[in-house]
């Protein structure tokens, strides 16, 4: 980030987001051909939250692209069983629905090209249904391969630099499936970002702004699985579907990379026997968005066990306790999340101080060294924006702070300090 945007964004407390008005009917959205200054994108695509597509130019040199795919364009099925083989991957069943997902299951690799190759033999349909490989952690579980790089762009990423840390999990995923697998209508994980790149084959999304997912609800607040389905016009199942615009519909070719903004919802097909390399990230754009789903998903906890409120002494650790069950995180690792992005943040800045770039902590990863002290300063007033909005939150106040990794008072006045104290020495004005 350079020091223009940093001065747009400084002042910044509730990110401004314009209308989504412009997409309502439109089948457009912007192409990326030519190399984009980050803070141009930070501005036009991060801070407004919406879509673009970048052009194959931006994978061409990843390894990927050309080990796992054939001079025609196809999978190449040999070499990615070399590589694989007998490794579990999660498969889903694209033909059977279970609450409003597809249902999955683990098979050895090498299981799931024989269906594919099968699949496609006999004009890519099977007894066994249309198979999805999808959700697989490749990244995570083959890291000695370095088969691609993320973008710039995208390289402020929270959410993985978070799990990254704790060595457990992360977001960054691999899909491959023969023509006609889909996803269902869905907004991603904490209504995260994504990326995704087409290794191979092609696709088509159907983007929807935000907003625009509730008219798109049933009589008992349910989103539709299936935004194509007939059913939508059964008004009285679908009381609202006919205020919904039109989606934005998008064919992403071999080598592209969509950017989907959070709250984005989206329903997406493969066209082509296609493979697919997505990632969900966050970062200090779009935290605030998270902060707004993970009060909203508790909020649902505790109607539905709202019954038991006055019944049991500890309902409120209950809600939590169910919240991170559904949704994957509760309000107590959510400000472990924070404590982590603004601890590194602030050892950055702390290390620009001494003007030696050979102190900069050996856990900090050279992708926030690239991204800068400008960077560093936003995304910590992002943080303490969010800290200040759960000191406030009567939900929070009830945890039993002394299980908290972060005490928010303290944390806030820390950022307040290293900003305070890197400002003094000028290196947020420096060129």
């Amino acid at each position: 980030m350079d020091r223009e945007a940093y001065r747009t964004c400084c002042s910044l407390v509730k990110i401004p987001r314009q209308s989504y008005e412009q997409f309502w009917s439109s089948h457009f959205l912007d192409y990326i051909d030519k190399e984009l200054n980050y803070s141009k994108f930070f501005k036009k695509y991060l801070l407004p939250n919406h879509p673009c597509m970048f052009s194959r130019r931006f994978t061409e040199d990843w390894k990927c692209r050309k080990q796992w795919v054939t001079e025609e364009g196809k999978p190449n099925f040999q070499k990615l069983l070399q590589e694989f083989d007998e490794t579990p991957v999660p498969v889903a069943n694209c033909n059977a629905k279970e609450y409003n997902a597809n249902p999955k299951q683990v098979m050895p690799f090498k299981e799931f090209i024989h269906y594919w190759k099968e699949y496609i033999q006999n004009g890519h349909s099977s007894p066994k249904g249309c198979l999805y490989l999808k959700d697989w952690h490749m990244s995570r579980d083959f890291p000695e391969h370095n088969l691609y790089v993320t973008p710039i762009y995208f390289s402020s990423d929270w959410l993985n630099e978070y799990w990254d840390t704790l060595e457990v999990d992360d977001y960054r995923f691999v899909y491959m499936g023969p023509k006609g697998s889909w996803t269902p209508f869905h907004a991603d994980v904490f209504r995260s970002y994504s990326w995704s790149a087409n290794i191979c084959g092609r696709k088509k999304w159907l983007l929807y702004p935000p907003g625009q997912e509730e008219f798109l609800r049933d009589t008992h607040g349910n989103l539709t699985y299936d935004v194509t389905s007939a059913e939508l016009h059964d008004r009285g199942l679908f009381p609202h579907s006919e205020e919904a615009c039109q989606p934005l519909e998008i064919i992403q070719e071999a080598g592209e990379i969509i950017f989907v903004p959070s709250g984005w919802h989206h329903q997406v097909y493969n066209l082509e026997d296609t493979i697919s390399i997505n990632h969900n990230w966050l970062n200090g754009c779009n935290v605030d968005i998270m902060w707004q789903f993970l009060q909203s998903e508790l909020s649902s906890v505790q109607k539905e066990i709202d019954e038991w409120r006055n019944t049991m002494d500890s309902w409120h650790q209950h809600c939590q306790v169910i919240m991170k069950a559904c949704s994957g995180i509760n309000y107590g690792e959510f400000a472990s999340f924070l404590k982590i992005i603004a601890d590194n943040r602030m050892a950055l800045l702390n290390s620009c101080s001494s003007g030696d770039s050979s102190d900069y902590p050996r856990h900090l990863s050279e992708t926030l060294i690239t991204l800068g002290p400008y960077h560093a300063a936003f995304d910590l007033q992002r943080v303490a924006h969010i800290l200040e909005c759960l000191l406030c939150n009567e939900d929070f106040k009830r945890l039993d702070h002394s299980t908290l990794n972060l005490q928010p008072d303290t944390m806030l006045q820390q950022i307040r300090d290293t900003i305070q104290s890197t400002r003094g020495q000028h290196l947020l004005y420096q060129e």
